[in-house]
């Protein structure tokens, strides 16, 4: 059975994934639009801080939209992404309103570890997905 305090503990970390799947997105959107306005080699400090506080302004919803057709495996990804936005807004917005007085009872509290361990889990997984963008096979990293 588990405790509130486990649940609270669940939802911090799937808090964590998101917010590790919201900046992930955002590098390879800094990457892509510095590479398109030549950052990396130019003197443009405004523009690169422009353009790094609108990403960092962001939502993920936002960064999504943004990263459009920037990137090649984008088509291959957009369920999962799709999915990972509808668990994160789920989870940031209608959580704890969904379960209710779930967390009052030793089973709703079970239930809640449940759900929160399916959301970890679909943006963990758009995580990893990002990272093999950016060239970073994190799998094979903790295989290895």
């Amino acid at each position: 059975m588990a405790t509130l305090d486990e649940v609270y503990r669940k939802f911090g970390e799937t808090s964590e994934a998101a917010q590790l799947l919201e900046t992930e997105l955002g590098t390879i959107l800094l990457t892509i639009r510095g590479a398109e306005e030549e950052l990396f080699f130019g003197d443009k400090p405004d523009l690169a801080k422009e353009i790094l506080t609108k990403i960092d302004k962001s939502t993920l919803g936002r960064l999504l939209k943004q990263l459009g057709n920037k990137i090649d495996s984008k088509e291959q990804l957009e369920d999962l992404f799709s999915e990972a936005l509808k668990q994160r807004n789920r989870l940031a917005h209608s959580f704890y309103r969904q379960h209710n007085f779930k967390r009052n009872t030793d089973e709703g509290r079970d239930i809640m570890i449940q759900d929160l361990g399916t959301i970890h889990d679909v943006l963990i997984e758009a995580y990893k997905a990002a990272l093999l963008i950016s060239g970073i096979d994190i799998e094979k990293m903790i295989n290895a």
